[in-house]
């Protein structure tokens, strides 16, 4: 039985305050032009304004030391004009580049290959229907945000796999799909920063944490799982909050889901239809390939021989370094293999050519995000060769450093400082090489170690990825939830998430001061909460 509508007497009213408040963040979000057009204005923009802000010399000082990676020559990090000769030639022979080298492009097309063949095989729709049925109806919602957290070890693949995955489950049980979209979306990318797994991002902000830290003590060292505890224990409060704001507020606010809003016709009668028996032989045989898929892949990442590893590395993340960059091509394999056998033995796969028409089948579908991506790397591209993103960073750590706060309130600035610049540099290592720099020594020398810097900066990182249109991967996001509601606009889509920014900003902040300050509890391994030089 699908889960019950959270519409009963605690649900709160369509007419409150909060729900007044989020329909007037989608009315302003959707009375923007299309996103396509909004990037596209947005670049022009960024053009105009580096024109302007150049003329009339706008620069900060660069805070990171001199010889750092990046650091400007000069020790001043000025707006870089694209309104002349010089910027002109930059846009034009580079509009191509910027297109073919946006990166969550790549990772989209190569992914949605292998789950192309997947869902056209009947594997994936096979798959939800046995997991909607035998799981536990109460339970959904919150299997699928803890899912996604745990998604995000793989990096980008959870935006790929897990958001539509989460969507179609939903409409599988009779319930919104965007509801399923976005509590997937809140634990893939809303908790970025939380997982009982390592991932991609944890040695490359540790690199950037030592670096920083560095600046005040030569040779302290920050290593990859510093954060490793508190990411643990935050994996069941993003999992709580996810699943508690899904139930009690997105899904009472989106209502009952209206099949003719689709953009594409979808499965209505047999949603919840029992396997057959051909199909579970399709699972079962699925299953083996998977099985023997990853039995292959463990043989080339556990042994210290393995070909999926990094020769002569020390540490555990260092040695399966080629691992994760690699898993885009891995995560290709894992769908197509297994998509493929399932068809075969159900009868609608029998030879390549049906391979092949399953996978143009699934970059057709991605012809509104494709559109949308080259006008977003456009954007990308402009604003970081005006190095805007940079100066914002900059001044708005200035800010609390001129304030000179000290003791733990400093952590109440900080970390909404870290959200709001999150919103105009949507790139995690990107912002934190510009900040850390000028966080890390400053809360350093008033008693905090870099360990738990690193963690409060992680928190205000990951609870806006989710309502900003300049992470990477919201346009993809964006093309999927049109499938179930073409008409639905950006503001639509910000203000369903914004209630999931809010309480994992309250949450998360008020476990982070419990853990560190209340409970005493280390972030990570051999991670101090507090330095003394």
């Amino acid at each position: 039985m699908p889960e019950a509508h959270p519409n009963g007497p605690d649900a709160p009213s369509r007419s409150s305050w909060f729900n007044r408040f989020l329909n007037g963040v989608e009315w302003l979000g959707n009375a923007l032009p299309h996103p396509v057009t909004l990037f596209a204005i947005l670049a022009v923009f960024i053009v105009l304004l580096s024109g302007v802000l150049s003329w009339f010399g706008v620069a900060v000082t660069d805070p990171r030391p001199e010889g750092a990676p990046g650091r400007a020559a000069d020790g001043i990090i000025e707006v870089v004009s694209l309104v002349n000769a010089e910027g002109l030639r930059r846009i034009v022979e580079n509009l191509v580049g910027n297109f073919a080298g946006f990166v969550p492009l790549g990772t989209v097309l190569v992914a949605m290959l292998g789950v192309g063949v997947a869902e056209r095989s009947g594997l994936l729709s096979a798959a939800i229907r046995g997991m909607v049925l035998g799981a536990p109806p109460k339970l959904v919602t919150a299997m699928i945000v803890f899912a996604a957290v745990l998604s995000n070890t793989a990096s980008e693949m959870g935006y790929v796999v897990m958001i539509p995955l989460a969507a179609a489950i939903f409409h599988a049980l009779g319930r919104h799909p965007l509801a399923g979209l976005a509590a997937a979306f809140a634990g893939v990318s809303g908790g970025y920063s939380a997982n009982l797994l390592l991932g991609t991002v944890d040695p490359l902000l540790a690199g950037i944490t030592e670096a920083a830290a560095q600046i005040i003590e030569p040779g302290y060292f920050v290593h990859p799982a510093v954060n490793w505890y508190f990411m643990i224990s935050s994996t069941f409060l993003v999992t709580a909050i996810g699943t508690w704001v899904t139930t009690a507020i997105v899904e009472p606010r989106l209502g009952r889901y209206d099949p003719s809003e689709a953009a594409e016709d979808l499965d209505e009668t047999d949603r919840l239809a029992p396997l057959t028996d051909l199909e579970r032989r399709g699972l079962r045989w699925a299953g083996v390939a998977t099985l023997t898929i990853g039995a292959l892949v463990a043989l080339m990442v556990v042994p210290s021989w393995g070909a999926l590893r990094e020769p002569g590395a020390e540490d555990t993340i260092t040695a399966i370094t080629p691992f994760l960059r690699g898993i885009v091509a891995l995560v290709f394999v894992f769908f197509l293999v297994p998509g493929f056998v399932y068809g075969r033995v159900t009868g609608v796969m029998r030879n390549d050519r049906d391979v092949i028409d399953a996978m143009a089948g699934a970059m057709s579908s991605l012809g509104l995000y494709i559109v949308l991506v080259f006008f977003a790397a456009q954007f990308v591209a402009f604003f970081g060769w005006t190095q805007l993103g940079q100066i914002t960073a900059v001044v708005g750590a200035q800010f609390l450093q001129d304030i000179n706060l000290t003791g733990p309130a400093v952590f109440l600035l900080f970390i909404p400082m870290c959200m709001l610049v999150n919103l105009s540099l949507g790139s995690a290592s990107a912002q934190w090489a510009v900040t850390a720099p000028i966080f890390v020594p400053m809360l350093m020398l008033t008693g905090y170690s870099p360990e738990v810097i690193q963690a409060a900066y992680r928190i205000g990182d990951s609870t806006t990825n989710i309502i900003t249109p300049m992470m990477s991967y919201f346009g993809l996001i964006l093309a999927f939830a049109t499938r179930y509601v073409r008409n639905l606009g950006i503001g639509t889509l910000i203000a369903t998430m914004l209630p999931y920014s809010i309480a994992l900003a309250v949450g998360w902040i008020g476990w982070f001061y419990l853990y560190v300050f209340g409970l005493g509890l280390p972030v990570g391994p051999g991670a101090p909460t507090y330095y003394s030089p």
